[in-house]
């Protein structure tokens, strides 16, 4: 088996959202479209670039999609990251994707005239349109330009600017992967012992690393947090929540960037000043 191109994925995509009641996030679709594909879960777990990017291949290709489709016009996303069916294409059932695909590349040819007219959308470098070029540069800087002791201080930094207090990175190796300890209080009231373990890693984190994450801290804290610059495979996720287990949050490449900008750490918005010149506002002197 083979994970599909993107555009035999256009329609699995378009029915999850209808399935989901026409809107769903990014990693709702992910889950749903996986669920729906009959591919294995080591393929569906297959890394895209583990250099670049934390997406796996099945994540990007559902990306070109997603990208595909909105420049077709049948859907759309919000600031937010959650997708939605146009409302004028909620009746749309079925569509050709080869159709879209010729549309789409059509556009994108006129839309970029300036540069090289063979070039076609979906066959370079520059990932989806929903693939933020800063994230990728952030992934490699984390996996690739600092060290593991830098990431700990960096998460352990996270840690203490999102509300935790006594963060402590320990690190101490045959701990079952425990890296740092810390509490966090909830409205001033209640406060919950937490133990987190890093991985700066380029690629997937397995089931098996959150069942020893979880049997070191069992009995010493009140939470566990895994983070990691990668992503979690399904089965480490379902894994995370098991019944009968203690629940752990995780936390992955695309969430802790959110939360790294959210707190500006290491990353600075930069809003771009536009100057107009309004020449019937001269004319009128």
């Amino acid at each position: 088996m083979e994970i599909p191109p993107y555009d035999q994925l256009m329609l699995p995509l378009f029915k999850a959202l209808k399935d989901l009641g026409g809107s769903a996030s990014i990693a709702e679709i992910d889950e749903y479209v996986g669920e729906h594909s009959g591919l294995p879960t080591e393929l569906l777990d297959l890394p895209h670039n583990a250099e670049k990017s934390n997406q796996t291949e099945f994540q990007y290709r559902l990306a070109w999609a997603r990208t595909y489709l909105k420049k077709a016009g049948l859907i759309d996303n919000s600031s937010r990251g959650v997708w939605v069916i146009a409302s004028e294409k909620r009746d749309v059932q079925t569509f050709d994707p080869a159709e879209i695909v010729r549309k789409v590349r059509e556009l994108h040819k006129q839309e970029r005239s300036e540069r090289d007219q063979n070039e076609e959308l979906g066959d370079g470098d520059d990932g989806p349109d929903e693939t933020d070029t800063w994230r990728r540069a952030l992934h490699q800087v984390l996996t690739t330009k600092i060290d593991p002791s830098a990431f700990e201080r960096l998460v352990q930094r996270l840690l203490r600017e999102s509300g935790f207090i006594h963060v402590e990175v320990t690190g101490r190796s045959g701990d079952g992967g425990i890296d740092g300890k810390g509490i966090v209080r909830i409205n001033g009231m209640l406060s919950f012992h937490v133990h987190f373990q890093c991985k700066r890693y380029q690629g997937t984190v397995s089931a098996s690393h959150i069942r020893d994450f979880r049997g070191a801290m069992v009995g010493r804290a009140d939470k566990g947090l895994f983070i990691t610059t990668g992503t979690f495979t399904r089965d480490a996720v379902r894994e995370s929540t098991r019944d009968g287990a203690p629940p752990l949050d995780l936390i992955d490449g695309d969430q802790l960037a959110d939360k790294l900008k959210e707190l500006s750490l290491g990353i600075e918005t930069q809003l771009v000043e536009q100057v107009l010149v309004d020449e019937n506002w001269f004319r009128s002197i």
